[in-house]
């Protein structure tokens, strides 16, 4: 069983599910009319704070305004997935996207108020805490803040990685509410240097116990600095970013999953492997049409991304969206015999359904939809799936440890020491030395679906010797629905016109 941690928040209904294995229910109230200073005074106050915090990880997929859940976002511009839906118009800024020839209104707009919500959350904590240092536990306060000032880091870092250039602030803003727009290389020299001080803190254990599950950890803090220092090319830190995967490995609480289809299922769920999951819940479940979508409850993934009126044994009675086909060379891409083949393509081929755009009877399994996901929401099945979002998992940790050996130059055999583990447990014969293009070639079979490949291959633009990247990649394909080639004014979505209307002075990202 998850615990959900129910917030209510004075001006939006929001819930982040935050711990696990447990039926305690946290009511957080609306502090009106008592000023925040005498609310936010003792723990259970602050921890309401921390968890409104937490709260925009759980809202992308379905915001009240938009679809743009994270995983789909990131895969339709990818090589894996089509877009899908009922036609070519349907969520059409995905369409374009997929294309590479979005505009201010056609991207992911909803992106920027989810993240710079959680921004704005993130540091009314820090706030909050910083009024009761020497009046509660020092442990409490020192946690609440690392892991508040962490979020915000992972916050930008979802900003940085779409938009580039974004408006930065550490302390809320006042009228006129607006705060500089930086280049994506200042951002990035802004928040490296804050990570890295909330690691060096050594504050957040290096993983929560089990009744505290969702909570950022020092190996999420890792995780982390290694992607961020990894698609920024930033090859000072990759030393530091190898030690910090290393150190992951050498900690006994984190392995690989024996089975790899279990990962996917409700009971692999913050498995040893699992770094950081973003937890959903079917169990009372708040989210229904006509009431805001930001409520505590499950995913509309799977329901996005599931065909139309499919019917099995596992789902059937429900509804599928038809967003995100997969496409047949990704089924073909996996050996025969890898394991992770059969975990990751759901092959309806020769099942009868209704077909919608690009349908090619070949889905993402490990987000699918199962009535055993959804039997206990209340109000909305389709709205309430429990499949956690897999955010960072061990696999990870030794394929970037790979990685950065080479880039560091470490021995390839070593390297392939780190691979093989992976490799194996795919049923896969070992491989003596590694190339940076196997260890992409092993990252896009491992990560298949779970939002990695597309930014994998853009960052691979800046690493010697790949071959796999962006611009020999993302190109027009033969069916022609992508007609475009990717090219690095590309690396950077637009922003949203709605956002430029509201402070003149955003530039627009070239693109």
């Amino acid at each position: 069983m998850k615990r959900h941690i129910n917030i209510i928040a004075s001006f939006i209904a929001a819930a982040f599910v935050l711990a696990s294995c447990s039926d305690d229910f946290l009511e957080v109230k609306n502090p009106t009319g008592e000023p925040l200073e005498e609310y936010y005074t003792n723990e259970e106050t602050l921890n309401e704070a921390l968890t409104s915090a937490y709260a925009p990880l759980h809202w992308p997929d379905w915001d009240n305004t938009a679809y743009n859940d994270l995983t789909v976002d990131a895969e339709i511009m990818g090589d894996d997935f089509w877009v899908g839906g009922s036609d070519n118009t349907d969520n059409q800024h995905w369409h374009r996207l997929f294309n590479f020839a979005a505009d201010g209104n056609n991207t992911l707009a909803t992106l920027w108020g989810d993240f710079y919500s959680g921004i704005k959350r993130c540091n009314d904590a820090i706030k909050y805490a910083g009024w009761n240092k020497g009046n509660i536990s020092e442990d409490f306060i020192n946690k609440m803040e690392m892991q508040a000032r962490l979020l915000r880091v992972y916050y930008y870092n979802i900003l940085w990685h779409y938009y580039g250039n974004v408006p930065f602030y550490l302390e809320n803003l006042s009228l006129p509410y607006t705060a500089p727009q930086l280049k994506a290389d200042e951002i990035y020299a802004q928040l490296l240097p804050e990570l890295e001080a909330i690691i060096a803190s050594k504050v957040l254990p290096m993983r929560w116990p089990a009744a505290e599950s969702g909570r950022v950890s020092q190996a999420f803090a890792y995780m982390l600095y290694a992607e961020m220092v990894m698609y920024q090319n930033d090859t000072a830190r990759f030393p530091q970013a190898l030690g910090y995967m290393k150190e992951i490995i050498a900690n006994s609480e984190y392995a690989l999953n024996p089975s790899y289809a279990n990962i996917w299922e409700e009971s692999g769920e913050w498995s040893k492997e699992s770094i950081f999951e973003i937890n959903y819940n079917d169990d009372q479940a708040q989210r229904d049409w006509g009431v805001a979508a930001l409520n505590a409850g499950g995913s509309v993934l799977p329901t996005l991304i599931s065909p139309n009126g499919f019917s099995d044994d596992e789902w059937s009675g429900m509804d599928g969206w038809g967003f995100l086909p997969m496409r047949l060379e990704t089924y073909e891409m996996f050996a025969e015999g890898d394991l992770r083949r059969d975990a990751t393509c759901w092959d309806v081929r020769g099942t009868t359904y209704t077909e919608r755009y690009q349908d090619t009877h070949m889905w993402l399994k490990k987000y699918r939809p199962k009535l055993a996901n959804c039997n206990d929401a209340g109000p909305s099945h389709n709205l309430n799936y429990n499949n956690n979002k897999r955010v960072y998992r061990y696999a990870e940790t030794l394929l970037n440890a790979a990685e950065l050996l080479l880039q560091t130059g470490g021995s390839a055999s070593e390297a392939a020491g780190y691979v093989n583990q992976v490799r194996q447990r795919a049923g896969l014969q070992d491989l003596a030395s590694v190339s940076i293009d196997d260890i992409l070639t092993e990252r896009h079979m491992e990560f298949c679906g779970e939002g990695k490949r597309y930014f994998d291959l853009v960052r691979a633009e800046g690493i010697p010797g790949a071959t796999q990247k962006a611009t020999t990649m993302l190109v027009p394909d033969k069916y022609g629905y992508r007609t475009n080639t990717w090219s690095p004014s590309k690396k950077h979505i637009p922003l949203a016109q709605s956002e430029l209307d509201a402070d003149p002075t955003l530039v627009q990202n070239a693109y």
